[in-house]
């Protein structure tokens, strides 16, 4: 037969005081009201006797569930796994579960799940799946659910993110290229009702004209996706359209393995015949031949930031909402150099 669940009215009966001191000592937002040689007592006592919290009674008598929901676009796009561990980390650290839930980018499964989350009581949201102009984001602000946008965000001041300065990025591998000597460069977008897709689009046009550089939309090329096949057909067209150009510009790592893809059908030599760059320094990233120039996010940041601002919504429902921006890096490899 199981052994029986340890009570703290089991934990109080064997130290000899209170099970409300108990209680108290256990938690430590309260601990401070104990004593420290009791609180002491009750913590030995507690692993002694293999106390576990019960989480279904503490949520009753909190009117919390501590789980977060965690919208994502695609898990296979590998830069989501830091941006979950890094909510992870800190969810975790405060007691807290994950629940993570797919969307491949579709609008009607992004509702489904958040009414999923809904009905298993979440306390708060944490959501990547954001377009820049998005009535689910809306109308989860109305309802007074606690959320945060990682990555990207909404066109909303007023609700919290947490993203990379994607503008300051396109800039800089502007200026790396332009610097190497690169006057006709390409540019390969991803979709532009997401903010990530815009703004480093954005960057890239403001690193040309901070570098006297021409805008030729003849060399932009706009995906649907941020995919390895989008890439590789918006690169195809590049090379068919006859265009001169020395470098191309990626919107993200995986755009970019599609670009190296077209290139070697062609017979081109990726950062001798035409530099590459990607966008967000995925693990796999230096792993490329030649390895990737890319500008990385730090997403497990991203990640760690929008869960401890979720906590605070949490706790305190009247928090204003903050807006963080993170500073990337690029990371200089080999497939960029001089022009050939």
């Amino acid at each position: 037969m199981a052994s029986s669940r340890v009570t703290l009215r089991d934990i109080a009966e064997e130290v000899g005081v209170n099970p409300s001191t108990v209680s108290r000592a256990l938690n430590p937002k309260t601990r401070g009201m104990v004593t420290g040689e009791i609180a002491r007592q009750i913590t030995e006592a507690a692993d002694r006797m293999g106390y576990r919290p019960n989480p279904f009674a503490y949520s009753l008598r909190t009117n919390r569930s501590f789980t977060v929901g965690v919208l994502v676009p695609d898990l296979t796009n590998p830069a989501f796994a830091p941006i979950i561990k890094g909510i992870d980390n800190v969810l975790e650290a405060s007691g807290y579960s994950v629940m993570v839930a797919n969307t491949d980018n579709v609008a009607e499964r992004e509702r489904r799940n958040v009414d999923k989350f809904r009905e298993r009581h979440v306390d708060g949201l944490v959501i990547a799946t954001a377009r820049r102009h998005d009535p689910l984001i809306d109308e989860c602000r109305t309802e007074g659910t606690p959320l945060v946008l990682a990555v990207r965000k909404t066109t909303d001041s007023d609700i919290s993110s947490v993203v990379s300065d994607e503008v300051t990025g396109g800039e800089t591998i502007m200026s790396h290229l332009a610097q190497l000597g690169h006057r006709r460069v390409a540019y390969v977008a991803g979709p532009q009702e997401l903010s990530t897709g815009f703004e480093r689009h954005q960057g890239y046009v403001r690193g040309l004209n901070a570098n006297n550089l021409e805008y030729d939309a003849g060399l932009v090329e706009f995906c649907d996706a941020f995919t390895e096949e989008e890439g590789r057909r918006a690169a195809s067209r590049l090379l068919a359209s006859g265009r001169d150009f020395t470098a191309i510009v990626a919107a993200n790592d995986m755009i970019a393995i599609g670009i190296y893809d077209e290139l070697q059908t062609k017979g081109l030599v990726c950062g001798r015949d035409i530099s590459v760059v990607g966008y967000d320094d995925m693990l796999f990233s230096s792993k490329f031949d030649p390895p990737l120039t890319t500008m990385h996010s730090p997403l497990l940041d991203i990640g760690a930031e929008a869960a401890r601002i979720l906590l605070e919504q949490i706790d305190d429902p009247e928090t204003p909402p903050r807006s963080v921006k993170m500073t990337p890096e690029l990371i200089l490899r080999k497939s960029t150099g001089k022009p050939a």
